[in-house]
């Protein structure tokens, strides 16, 4: 008879000496073969701290490791997840070394466990939460690290842990909705191309030899279709070389070129439609941010500069560097705003009146729900708009060649008759 166990608590973590995964069986005083899992520094470790519970060890083998870079990477929700339950067990009283072993044990993703080991072993080990996370900046930007930072300072780390928690769900929900409004008809095309292509190398080529049995010369229109396919098959190997090409090539330009990047960012800002849901949602990322680090008492110079590169924009980047290089110097926040001419005249105003008031944050906060709601409403709006232009185009690309294919038909029919 087998039953599982629930996972027994890691061994005493030295912070020189990583831990390892160990899966275990043994049996207890009544014979019944126990399983379960244990971190910890050798298989030695494992085989006397089950002997210390009046177990009898009877397989003691560590976890093999993942193929293909041992699972997925770290994303945002899986740090938005991290965040809201290290904050829920805080408040419930849960130390932190424990809460986020407690999270280690139930996750299934390799590298996120792996994450979470560390952080638990870091902080065993003596060094402040804040202090941990540095060791991954990617997965916690400077905002979140100093807004923990903060938290510990004040002594509301779990407050603060909740209100990250609950501002990364806001900023996925946001990045969504601009996603879902570029990615829509960008996958409806991109759909739309390969059936092209496919009738263009496998279709037409086969109509072409049907029809030239019957010796009749094919319309014009029909013929420009053949010769699209004749040139498509017989070049498409260098075709699709240089269309690689030209991704990679314009991928690592983008990435390396910061002119570039720019010029991408304000051109995409200027499309009709999608660049006003551009310029929403890195406005309502603006004000969110600007509205979680003042609140948390992050003086108004050092929050804007983390607050830069959270827009999604270099354009609103660049724009908000110069708002706090004119506050450093003793501007008013909505008098900076106003001399970069890229903030709405509502903007300024309800940072004026919040910075009158003394009640910034909260205005705010107002501003980003405002423009929230705004991209929520364009991207449907966008998407009502978008349906029947797409049946057009799709219409044409694929009805198009159905034309020319019946073309002979017609002709070959008018021919005999």
């Amino acid at each position: 008879m087998s039953t599982t166990a629930k996972t027994l608590k890691p061994l005493p973590t030295a912070r020189e000496n990583p831990l390892s995964e160990f899966n275990w069986s043994a049996k207890d005083k009544r014979g019944k073969v126990i399983k379960g899992e244990m971190a910890a520094r050798s298989a030695n470790f494992v085989r006397s701290e089950l002997r210390k519970r009046g177990l009898d060890p009877q397989a003691i083998k560590a976890k093999g490791k993942p193929l293909f870079g041992g699972g997925r990477p770290v994303s945002t929700q899986d740090v938005t997840f991290f965040s809201r339950q290290i904050a829920t067990m805080m408040q419930s009283g849960v130390p932190m070394v424990q809460a986020i072993e407690i999270l280690a044990q139930g996750q299934k993703n390799p590298k996120f466990k792996s994450m979470l080991n560390t952080l638990r072993d870091e902080i065993a080990g003596g060094s402040a939460f804040s202090e941990a996370l540095k060791k991954f900046p990617v997965q916690f930007n400077e905002l979140y690290r100093n807004l923990v930072k903060t938290g510990e300072g004040a002594g509301v780390l779990d407050t603060v842990l909740d209100t990250l928690a609950t501002y990364l769900e806001r900023i996925q929900a946001l990045k969504g909705k601009v996603k879902k409004a570029l990615f829509y008809p960008a996958a409806v095309f991109a759909v739309g191309i390969i059936v092209t292509l496919i009738l263009l190398m496998f279709v037409i080529p086969q109509f072409e030899e049907t029809f030239k049995g019957f010796g009749a010369d094919l319309p014009w229109f029909t013929q420009q279709y053949v010769n699209a396919s004749n040139f498509l098959v017989g070049n498409w190997w260098w075709m699709l070389v240089a269309f690689i090409g030209a991704i990679v090539v314009g991928v690592a330009g983008y990435k390396r070129s910061v002119p570039l990047q720019r010029t991408i960012d304000r051109l995409a800002l200027k499309i009709p439609v999608v660049g006003s849901i551009l310029h929403q949602s890195a406005i309502s990322r603006f004000a969110r941010t600007l509205a979680l680090t003042f609140k948390a008492g992050v003086p108004l110079v050092e929050a804007l500069d983390t607050v830069a590169g959270a827009t999604g924009s270099i354009t609103y980047d660049e724009a908000i560097r110069k708002v706090r290089d004119d506050v450093a110097v003793g501007y008013q926040l909505n008098l900076a705003m106003k001399q970069v001419d890229i903030f709405p005249h509502m903007v300024v105003q309800m940072t004026a009146i919040g910075e009158e008031a003394g009640a910034l944050d909260s205005m705010l906060f107002k501003v980003a729900e405002f423009y929230e709601q705004e991209v929520n409403n364009a991207v449907d709006a966008l998407t009502s708009l978008l349906e029947p232009l797409i049946m057009v185009v799709l219409g044409v690309m694929v009805g198009g060649m159905v034309v020319a294919m019946y073309l002979p038909i017609f002709k070959l029919a008018m021919t005999v008759g």
